[in-house]
């Protein structure tokens, strides 16, 4: 049996919010930027952030969906404090573990008159849909049903007919201020039918459902999409009709494309995972979900969670909807990253990480020990923040050099320049005599001393030549920051090795 909250917070407690999302499909970007409105108004104010998952349309749930939702919110460092995996004092936390509460209540509303059963046929109610459409009107139940008497009503029932509970819309809908919207007030009645709030199968539908969770849950503020605002006042009808309080009501706008297109859930690259499997830091997706939208003081890019909960005010957003460029998303991560490697304790899980994807990608050549140790691979991230965008750049061919020794031959040495033996000895000597205590700076002054004693090689055919010589190729790092990077030994190896090939 569900649990009840209601009552229970007090007025010094901290807000109740819930994030509800339906397991038809996993977390993609609008709905995690839902979530985490939800989780950075909670925090703000020492509140509680609930995560309920609403599968009561059974036909439609996808297998490992419900697991995923919460997999992703504890990826993205937005965990729950109360769900079905955490648990709390409120549960369950499964909409389809609720289903006598929700039964219960439709009593209530069924012995007051506020609702009624109602024995239409999915054919009748077929035929209502296509003569509305005929007509080029909206199709509406046409409450037939709610003028049936009681003793009509028990004949239908002592005849086993299949029915459904519907709510009573009544006119004189009270206005409503949205925290986002201001005033707002929908006369639902002269738009719409009845709606359907127990199915035949005793599945709540949604407005039931989620009035009376909130309800038992003791939920604060409700926090949703922009979609919903217009049933809000069919909402207000039903807590006016179970004599409860409502929440407050905030509904955010929408996340759209750049262009002010919908996000297609068709499209793979909205959903979470597929942003994880890429490799981007959970804090570079909410940084540039909430920079491109409202809420806060101004647009910023490299806002930690920290910050935006710390920033965030909901009297800031606006009814604009927010337009997502996923093109600048891996400038993002790159500032995200580059943060990540400065920080010491965030550096060392980087460490691991890129040990793994070294093992990975390159553990079947050979790769040598001491490129794993420590030391080499916290130099490399050093050397390379500010320039790479993602982890796994560092492990791309680019960058193979630093994790497996090029095969490079004298005689294509010899194809930059003649003086190969020249320049391979004076940089040795470098090497050996001060090579592991000398900054970029001052190896390229160096670099630039060797240039001139090789009197008619070019500086850029020398930087060439060391270049192949240390990579096997042709772009990449500066001579001196790869030379920094693999250390004297190293260096001192791979030149002695390509002039004896």
């Amino acid at each position: 049996m569900a649990r009840s909250l209601r009552g229970a917070v007090g007025p010094g407690a901290g807000p109740r919010v819930r994030f509800g999302p339906s397991p038809t499909g996993f977390l993609h970007l609008g709905g995690l930027r839902t979530a985490l409105y939800n989780y950075i108004f909670a925090k703000k104010s020492q509140g509680t952030f609930i995560l309920r998952l609403e599968d009561t349309d059974q036909n439609r749930l996808v297998p490992g969906a419900a697991e995923g939702i919460e997999d992703m919110l504890e990826w993205a460092g937005i965990p729950p404090d109360e769900s079905p995996r955490r648990g709390g004092s409120v549960g369950p936390y499964l909409q389809s573990h609720r289903l006598e509460l929700y039964r219960s209540a439709s009593d209530v509303l069924l012995e007051s008159g506020a609702a009624y059963r109602c024995f239409c046929s999915p054919q009748r109610l077929q035929l209502l849909k296509k003569e509305a459409l005929r007509r080029q009107q909206t199709p509406r139940y046409d409450n037939r049903c709610r003028h049936l008497t009681p003793a009509e009503v028990a004949e239908k029932l002592s005849r086993g007919l299949d029915w459904v509970v519907r709510f009573r819309l009544e006119k004189g809908v009270q206005p409503f201020q949205d925290l986002v919207y201001g005033w707002s007030r929908h006369e639902v009645a002269d738009v719409e039918g009845d709606p359907v709030i127990l199915k035949g199968d005793g599945f709540p539908t949604y407005h039931l459902a989620n009035v009376v969770d909130d309800h038992h849950m003791g939920i604060s503020h409700v926090l949703r999409g922009t979609e919903w605002l217009t049933s809000t006042s069919k909402h207000l009808l039903l807590y006016r009709a179970f004599g409860w309080d409502p929440p407050q009501f905030g509904h955010l706008p929408l996340l759209l494309n750049r262009d002010g297109g919908k996000l297609s859930k068709r499209q793979g690259d909205i959903f979470v995972e597929h942003f994880a499997r890429e490799g981007y830091l959970p804090e570079a997706l909410l940084d540039i979900i909430t920079n491109c939208g409202s809420g806060f003081p101004e647009k910023q890019m490299g806002r930690t969670l920290e910050e935006l909960i710390s920033q965030f005010e909901i009297g800031r957003i606006t009814s604009h909807s927010a337009l997502l460029d996923l093109e600048q998303l891996p400038e993002f991560n790159r500032v995200h990253l580059t943060r990540h490697i400065e920080n010491e304790g965030l550096r060392q899980k980087l460490i691991k990480e890129l040990r793994l994807l070294v093992e990975q990608v390159y553990g079947d050549q050979h790769v040598d020990p001491e490129v794993l140790e420590k030391e080499y691979v916290e130099r490399v991230l050093l050397l390379r923040k500010g320039h790479i965008s993602f982890l796994k750049n560092l492990v791309s061919s680019d960058y193979s050099y630093l994790w497996v020794r090029p095969s490079v031959s004298r005689e294509q040495l010899q194809t930059v320049s003649a003086a190969v033996d020249e320049i391979g000895k004076l940089v040795l000597g470098l090497m050996t005599r001060q090579g592991g205590g000398l900054t970029m700076e001052e190896l390229n002054k160096e670099l630039r001393s060797i240039q001139k004693q090789t009197k008619e090689t070019k500086y850029s055919s020398v930087m060439k030549l060391l270049r192949l010589a240390l990579s096997g190729q042709q772009h990449g790092p500066s001579i001196a920051e790869m030379m920094v990077t693999l250390g004297p030994k190293e260096v001192c190896g791979r030149i002695h090795k390509a002039l004896s090939s």
